[in-house]
Formats: C-alpha cells, sequence, structure tokens
C-alpha cells in the first residue's frame, strides 16, 4: 500500500506511479484515438458527412446511457471498496485479537514459564503471517519463527496451514489447561481471541474466494467498450477532429473506474492499492515481543 498525504494536491496531479490507470490503459487509450480518428475522417473528409441528422441523434443515445453507466460504475466501485474496507476492518481485528492474546497470556504466565511464553510469543506472529502468505497463495519458510517447543518440519505445507497454527496454539492451551498451569476459567478467558483466529481467518477466504460474479463485470465492459466505440458517430459533427481526445478521455474516466475496482476487490494482494498487510504483521510480531518478553 503507497502511504501520502491526501492534503496535497498539485503533486499527485502529475504523479504516475506503477499502479496508476494511466499506464494500465494506455494501449487501450491509444487504440481508442486511433479508432476515433478513422471515424473522423472517413465521416468528414472521404464520405464529407457534413451534417447527418441521423448520426446526430447517436449523441441523444448517449445522453439517455451516460446516466445509466455512472450508477452501473458507482454501484461496481461501492461494492468493491465494501470488500477492501471489510479486509480492513478483519486485519485490524486479527491485530487486536493477538494483542489481546499475549496480554492475558502475559498474566497468567509468569517468567519461570519461559518456553510457554516463547511458544505464544513466536506461534501468534507466525499465524498472522501465515493467514498473509495463506491468501497470497504460497508459503515463506523464513517468516515462521521457530520455537522450541514447534519447528517448521512440523508443518504440512501442502495443507491449510494457518489452521494447523492455530491448531496447535490451542492444544498447546489444553495442554497447559491440563498440567495445572492454567485454570478452567483461565482458558475460558483465552477462548474469544483463540476463536476469532480461525473466524478472521474465514472472513478472509471469503472476501478472496468470492469475486463479483462474471456476468456483471463482463457485461460492465461490454457497456463502456460500446458506449466509447459510438461516441465518435455521434459526436464528430459538433466537435470534428476534437472529438478524438475527448473520445480518449471518457474512455479513460470510464474504464479507470473498472480498473481501480478491480484491483481492490481483492485487498489481500501485493498491489499499490492493497492493503498493508506486511506492516500489520510486523506490527503484531512487535507487540507480541513486547508484551511477552
Amino acid at each position: 500500500m503507497i502511504d501520502y498525504n491526501p492534503k496535497e494536491w498539485f503533486k499527485y496531479i502529475f504523479y504516475f506511479q506503477k499502479a496508476d490507470t494511466v499506464r494500465k490503459l494506455t494501449p487501450l487509450i491509444l487504440t481508442i484515438g486511433v479508432y476515433s480518428a478513422v471515424v473522423a475522417y472517413l465521416l468528414i473528409v472521404h464520405w464529407h458527412f457534413k451534417d447527418s441528422t441521423d448520426l446526430k441523434n447517436i449523441s441523444i443515445m448517449h445522453s439517455l446511457l451516460g446516466f445509466v453507466i455512472s450508477m452501473l460504475l458507482v454501484f461496481r466501485t461501492n461494492t468493491a471498496y465494501d470488500r477492501w474496507w471489510e479486509g480492513r476492518k478483519q486485519w485490524g481485528s486479527l491485530m487486536n485479537s493477538s494483542r489481546n492474546l499475549c496480554l492475558k497470556i502475559n498474566a497468567l504466565l509468569g517468567d519461570e514459564y519461559e518456553a510457554e511464553r516463547a511458544f505464544y510469543r513466536s506461534m501468534v506472529p507466525n499465524y498472522a503471517f501465515s493467514l498473509k502468505n495463506h491468501l497470497r497463495g504460497k508459503y515463506l519458510s523464513e517468516e515462521f519463527e521457530e520455537t522450541s517447543l514447534v519447528k517448521r518440519s512440523f508443518l504440512t505445507i501442502q495443507d491449510h496451514v494457518p489452521n494447523q497454527i492455530a491448531a496447535a496454539i490451542f492444544a498447546k492451551t489444553i495442554e497447559l489447561q491440563r498440567k495445572g498451569i492454567l485454570l478452567p476459567e483461565n482458558v475460558l478467558l483465552l477462548n474469544n481471541e483463540l476463536e476469532s483466529f480461525t473466524d478472521i481467518c474465514g472472513a478472509c477466504e471469503r472476501i478472496k474466494n468470492t469475486p463479483i460474479p462474471l456476468s456483471y463485470s463482463s457485461f460492465i465492459k461490454k457497456f463502456i467498450f460500446t458506449y466509447c466505440l459510438t461516441l465518435p458517430i455521434g459526436y464528430v459533427f459538433s466537435l470534428h477532429f476534437l472529438v478524438i481526445p475527448f473520445v480518449m478521455f471518457v474512455f479513460y474516466i470510464l474504464a479507470s473506474l473498472e480498473v481501480i475496482a478491480e484491483e481492490i476487490e481483492d485487498p489481500f494482494g501485493e498491489d499499490s492499492n492493497d492493503l498493508p498487510i506486511e506492516r500489520i504483521c510486523n506490527g503484531i510480531r512487535t507487540s507480541a515481543n513486547a508484551l511477552l518478553k
């Protein structure tokens, strides 16, 4: 995720980062520009259509459909942003649950239980990092911090790694209760945080694995494409060759909204506008080390 100051206007008007829609859409924008130039040349120069009432009526269609396409894109953008914000809330909840669990473990386990404290100090951040990598469809062994009780070799990489780590944390908690180190009411005190890990994982998987329906996304792309293809025909007689930059700009605006929505509807990746989950994972590790040192 890119950090920026939202109060700065002039700087970001002329700033084009790697993920900017201009870079992604440049080939299509140039193609639309060439198409508009060909249409303008054929209608004005080659066929000498100086004035055509029938073709001019196409601009009325654009006026009518402009409201429809704007409503579709607003709904599309809001839906994508809801997914982005829901993902951010889930990772905020993971941060809170991790801190609360470490706070409680710190109070319940004294310094004489250093091995057990070290277990939670490492495994709680390990869960966050494993969830991040799980959502990105990969596994980074160097991000797993080993303890004297759990080694990297204990994990089955082909299976659900976050579930394995959550199971290990829960099993360790039950073991401490059986040994009498933790009382049954202590386990009940920890239960909400332990359950929340799996709940958060399930919510993130729901966002990740349930994209917008294909028919809806395909319809919006077809609508934008058809709308922009007919723009030169409707406005060439009033704008003449100025219709070329006009159509290119309209296509840039409409297509950019769809591209932005596509990027943020899966907020767990590594794009510039995705969630800063690596920073959150590092924050969880820092908090665990500070609380259980």
